[in-house]
């Protein structure tokens, strides 16, 4: 099972191509031969998630699965499917952004590569710093995290 955890700052260039950290190059080897799975999220967060090629073929049937007559699954089925860029790392490490998701998520030369534990988040560092900083107070608190202590 992956285990993708921490931040890097990376840099992306005037191509969209950009280096993925050694660390997580090697934790992708490991787990799918450097096959991933590249695509929109569908918060409102714009940023891009990035999963090993296994946990990607996992979840995709769920996605799919999803009654597609209802509007939110069939955006969630739109923004994550129809977004799906496989992948696969160069001999130096680097995937090349397609031009809609870089737009899509306002990505530019700074980066910031965010583990998830079984997928990767890509943000904007200017995005993700401001994401940072914004006031939480209005979430509401699933039952799930009153519980947990950290």
């Amino acid at each position: 099972m992956s285990k993708f955890l921490g931040s890097n700052a990376i840099n992306m260039d005037a191509k969209g191509r950009l280096a993925i950290p050694a660390k997580v190059r090697e934790e992708l080897a490991q787990t799918c031969g450097g096959r991933i799975v590249l695509t929109a999220n569908a918060d409102e967060e714009r940023c891009l998630l990035v999963y090993p090629e296994p946990e990607w073929e996992e979840l995709r049937p769920k996605i799919e699965a999803l009654p597609n007559m209802n509007k939110a699954a069939r955006r969630l089925q739109r923004l994550l499917l129809g977004n799906a860029a496989p992948m696969e790392l160069d001999s130096a490490g680097r995937i090349l952004i397609p031009p809609t998701l870089r737009s899509y998520a306002h990505l530019e030369k700074k980066l910031m590569l965010i583990g998830q534990g079984k997928k990767l988040e890509l943000w904007s560092e200017e995005r993700w710093f401001a994401w940072l900083d914004e006031s939480s107070d209005d979430d509401e608190m699933p039952p799930e995290m009153e519980a947990l202590s950290l």
